[in-house]
């Protein structure tokens, strides 16, 4: 195994491997940038052309190379292949173009290179833990290289993104989550882990995919799922036993559920229900910022009644009780759309457990235009991946509804999306605030530029993450995300808010991370919630530990 220092900025310990297996090796390899003492003292010598380049000059040759490229389906297997070479490189190429690079490795590329997983799949990345594991997960686990894992985001790939159940292409996401960790919260690569939980699929299309890398049966479910799982856990504890473990992408049966099973147990959020409900909860409050009106006073009705929609309107019930509202009046403030209508009281027997605090003592209503009649919103938020479902009658009767209508589209990828950002502002005379899952470039409309803002998780769960592990918390409380979604909000500017846009430009997002670690990490100190003393200046702690991508030297 690799092993490190102490901390969250590793360096290579004293047995760095030679020549080729060096030039193999992605966390060390520097490439044409070894220098002449480098190429000497570690036997790389014939190994490299003879000229030294600088990583700045690697870069423009990657940025050079990358923008030939025209499909970024492409452009993601060309960085994915820079990645598994040389990840100082890989990751000193999007920090430096976090706006250009961030949709490439994540939303909303990373959902067709999911659909095409098994077909661009060249090297395996992170580790593949299938059920037929059971009985010997830790020893699975322990064949990672590294030793000190602290964050592993894991899948079962049942529920990825809004394109459902693509068992082990989903490994795509835990991937990706863990390169935005790197590249907006730099937390070192070295102590990240995806991880794959392969039960099977209920895709049969995949199941007779030549090339589907998974195992090609159904989906096993129920006892023996949760005893996979909690083996799982039990290993991840026994093995990297400071690590943080994000959920992802799990089917709303198993998200829920597993969250509350094992949040207690080892230090764990759900991003799909958390994260979401943190960054939608920001957007609204910059919102508001527009529109001048009170949290208390808005009324939320959510397409879609699943562990996104919920995690939110749950988040949104703990903000305005933590302004003195009783929380049946704030639930009240949130009505849900599902595939069978409006969630109310008379269908209990059937709804699932998330969605029975949200059930109101209200007649049948089927249909989204009248919910929208009858409870009169001020913000409409679609989580359903249902493409085009907020149609132009919808975003017009929402506009005569207020005066600047609320609109989040915020399925993912693009092509699951409630609305297109030209649709929001078209079919609302510019009047929209408008967000959206996946990013959509500026709209000119009524003789004006808007900026639509893109509530992308990735503005809260790597700062989530990081500020947990500086503070080696001992669990991620919901308080945190509120928090989170605060500090976000804060950190729009009047110039964003000028445009239209309720979040700040993902080229800050590096620091949008660090303020929201810092205010994690005090908040667990604050609340007894860590394992360690806090620093005695903890922004420069938090500063400090952040990964930067650039060559150290070896000799």
């Amino acid at each position: 195994m690799h092993s490190w220092s102490s901390g969250l900025s590793p360096h290579p310990g004293p047995a760095l491997p030679r020549g080729q297996a060096l030039l193999n090796d992605p966390l060390l390899n520097k490439g044409t940038a070894f220098t002449e003492i480098e190429r000497d003292a570690l036997g790389l010598r014939g190994l490299l052309p003879a000229r030294v380049f600088t990583l700045a000059e690697q870069a423009a040759r990657v940025l050079e190379n990358l923008r030939k490229i025209k499909e970024p389906l492409d452009r993601y297997v060309f960085l994915t292949n820079l990645q598994n070479r040389n990840e100082t490189l890989f990751y000193k190429v999007i920090t430096d173009h976090l706006e250009e690079m961030v949709p490439l490795i994540y939303t909303p590329t990373v959902g067709q290179a999911c659909l095409q997983f098994g077909v661009i799949f060249r090297r395996p990345r992170g580790l593949y833990v299938s059920i037929h594991d059971r009985g010997r997960v830790a020893e699975v686990l322990a064949h990672w290289p590294f030793n000190d894992i602290r964050m592993i985001v894991v899948t079962d790939g049942e529920r990825i993104l809004g394109l459902g159940d693509l068992g082990a292409l989903g490994m795509g996401i835990p991937i990706g989550k863990l390169s935005l960790y790197t590249a907006c919260a730099g937390v070192h690569p070295a102590y990240t882990l995806p991880v794959m939980l392969d039960v099977g699929t209920n895709n049969a299309t995949l199941r007779e995919d030549p090339f589907y890398i998974g195992l090609r049966q159904p989906r096993c479910t129920g006892a023996e799922y949760d005893a996979f799982v909690d083996e799982f856990v039990d290993a991840v504890r026994h093995v990297f036993p400071r690590a943080l473990l994000q959920w992802e992408d799990f089917g709303n049966t198993h998200a829920f559920h597993l969250l509350q099973r094992h949040r207690q147990r080892i230090c764990s959020f759900n991003d799909d229900i958390q994260g979401t409900a943190a960054v939608a909860l920001a957007g609204l409050i910059g919102a508001l910022r527009i529109t001048g009106g009170a949290l208390r006073d808005q009324r939320l009705l959510f397409l879609g009644a699943g562990e996104a929609g919920t995690g939110i309107a749950d988040l949104f019930v703990a903000a305005l009780r933590d302004e003195g509202v009783p929380e049946h009046e704030a639930r009240a403030r949130c009505w849900f759309i599902d595939s069978h209508g409006l969630v109310v009281r008379s269908r209990l027997a059937g709804l699932a457990p998330h969605k029975v605090p949200y059930a109101h003592d209200l007649p049948a209503v089927p249909r989204l235009d009248e919910a929208l009649e009858a409870f009169q919103p001020t913000a409409l938020i679609g989580v359903s991946g249902t493409a085009q479902a907020f149609t132009q009658p919808i975003l017009a009767r929402m506009s005569a509804l207020n005066r600047r209508p609320i609109i989040f589209a915020l399925s993912n990828p693009t092509s699951k999306a409630e609305c297109t950002a030209e649709q929001a502002y078209g079919w609302s005379e510019g009047r929209a605030i408008f967000a959206s899952g996946s990013p959509f470039a500026p709209v000119t409309c009524h003789g004006q530029t808007i900026t639509p803002g893109q509530g992308n998780n990735v503005y809260i769960f790597p700062g989530i993450g990081l500020g947990a592990l500086i503070s080696d918390a001992r669990e991620v409380s919901d308080a945190m995300f509120l928090i989170a979604a605060r500090t976000l909000a804060h950190l729009v500017t009047p110039a964003d808010l000028s445009q239209g846009r309720v979040y700040p430009a993902l080229s800050q997002i590096r620091e949008v991370s660090r303020e929201i670690a810092i205010a994690v990490a005090a908040e667990a100190y604050d609340k007894g919630l860590s394992r360690s003393m806090p620093p005695t200046d903890l922004r420069t702690a938090v500063q400090e530990s952040m990964f930067e991508p650039q060559y150290v030297p070896y000799v």
